[in-house]
């Protein structure tokens, strides 16, 4: 079982003590404080972006992600590991994300009709768009049949006979893996794993072999091979390899039927350091996939998310006012649970780090971080080890581009923040801040609530 977890509560693992400023930025080598210029995010002085878009405001570095794509290909080369890349979509659908893993050469992993509309709108090649997703709908499947995707992982009988009859009717061919669980625990938090027997996702590995003869006979229907997803957030090897030799197992076992096997989606999964710590390793994630599947001759895939943009995102957020209490004083930002909900659903721990470098260096004392929603759950951090901060103050919100921004929702009637990337010393603005009479703009009133 893997040690990533030492509090049940929460979704990162949780260290005896919490890195100070200098920690943080020094296990990030997109970050550094400049003397007299504060925190650089690559070669760009956050504070700048903060003054000309205000803020809450989000900021992806592009040169960072290029970074870690190719630290994942350069793990994959030494594996001696033809990896398929397809980039979950879901860690953050923007345009400008999406446009540049394209021109980096990637494929896509979608789980709706919209993020595979937002893929093929950036240019994605259909081929190499693989749709998950546990409840895909018949205009869905439609579309990406119609689109003629590469690949649809199948998660269930019913939807296998709902696919079949759909490109039946079509006159198409849906190039299909099932998704298997395979009962492994990745040790993660019970609402980021999905690999465990009453977890909603996959057939049941006993219901694999059947199901997939099943598929072989199902006219519209050509089963090419198997999927497998456990998890999110996860740092060690061994939940991976457990459930890979079960894969194999699988792979065996089918092909002794007479069966043809020729592709395992290996799923996404592997885990980022959200404090100063190790983050999931791809050199051992690659080994685990070599020993347990490279014998096979298997067309293998990967479909990481998190690992490869949520070191690239931070949220930039003002200081409001600090209110003092008996205990630790509560410091109120501009940025809320609607702009970064991941603390609040997940009990996530993200690093928080002044733009000053003057403050960076000031003795830290515990510190309540709430945004201003009308919630109690608002919250960034409790006691958490922080530097004086003063009302007008900006700070950045640490490994924030995945399931950041993408997660954002108006709630108080918030608007969503303008969101910017930057790519080495230069920076654009990728998203306005959403004006305030946009929150309504396609809402409307029933003649009978119409004021006389």
């Amino acid at each position: 079982m893997p040690t990533i977890i030492t509090d049940s509560a929460a979704e990162d693992a949780v260290p005896t003590h919490d890195p100070s400023v200098a920690e943080l930025i020094a296990a990030r080598p997109s970050l550094r404080m400049h003397a007299l210029d504060g925190l650089m995010f690559e070669g760009v002085r956050l504070d700048a972006i903060a003054q000309d878009l205000g803020t809450p405001c989000w900021v992806m570095g592009a040169g960072t992600v290029r970074a870690r794509l190719r630290r994942l290909r350069e793990a994959a080369a030494e594996a001696a590991l033809p990896l398929g890349i397809h980039y979950a979509v879901k860690a953050n659908d923007h345009l400008a994300v999406l446009s540049l893993l394209r021109a980096e050469g990637v494929g896509a992993d979608v789980v709706s009709g919209g993020e595979l509309a937002r893929s093929t709108a950036v240019g994605f090649d259909p081929r190499q768009v693989v749709f998950s997703g546990v409840g895909k709908t018949p205009d869905e499947l439609r579309a990406a049949l119609g689109a003629g995707i590469g690949q649809i992982n199948v998660e269930s009988a019913e939807e296998l006979d709902q696919l079949s009859a759909l490109a039946t009717t079509m006159g198409r061919a849906a190039r299909v893996a099932l998704r298997i669980n395979p009962d492994v625990d990745a040790g993660t938090h019970a609402k980021i794993t999905t690999g465990l027997a009453d977890n909603k996702f996959g057939i049941a590995y006993a219901d694999a072999p059947a199901l997939f003869r099943r598929a072989a006979s199902l006219p519209g229907i050509e089963p090419v091979g198997f999927a497998v997803h456990i998890g999110s957030q996860i740092t060690e090897a061994s939940p991976f390899r457990s459930a890979y030799r079960r894969m194999a197992d699988l792979v065996r076992s089918v092909r002794a039927d007479g069966l043809p096997v020729s592709v395992l989606d290996c799923g996404g999964g592997l885990g980022i350091s959200y404090r100063d710590g190790p983050e999931g390793s791809p050199r051992t994630w690659f080994a685990a996939i070599r020993q347990e599947l490279g014998d096979l001759d298997l067309r293998l895939m990967i479909e990481p998310g998190r690992w490869l943009v949520g070191p690239a995102g931070l949220l930039l957020a003002s200081v409001l006012l600090v209110k003092r209490t008996a205990g630790a004083p509560f410091l109120v930002l501009d940025a809320a649970m609607n702009d970064l909900l991941r603390p609040s659903l997940y009990e996530a721990w993200h690093g928080i780090v002044p733009l000053s470098p003057r403050a960076a260096l000031a003795s830290r004392q515990p510190t309540n971080i709430v945004g201003p929603v009308c919630e109690t759950g608002d919250s960034f951090a409790t006691d958490r080890l922080l530097p004086p901060l003063a009302p007008g103050m900006r700070v950045a919100i640490l490994d924030a581009g995945a399931y950041g921004a993408v997660m954002s929702s108006t709630y108080n009637a918030r608007p969503l923040a303008a969101q910017a990337m930057l790519d080495g010393e230069r920076w654009q603005t990728i998203r306005e801040r959403q004006p305030v009479p946009a929150l309504w703009a396609g809402e409307t009133v029933p003649s009978w609530c119409a004021a006389p």
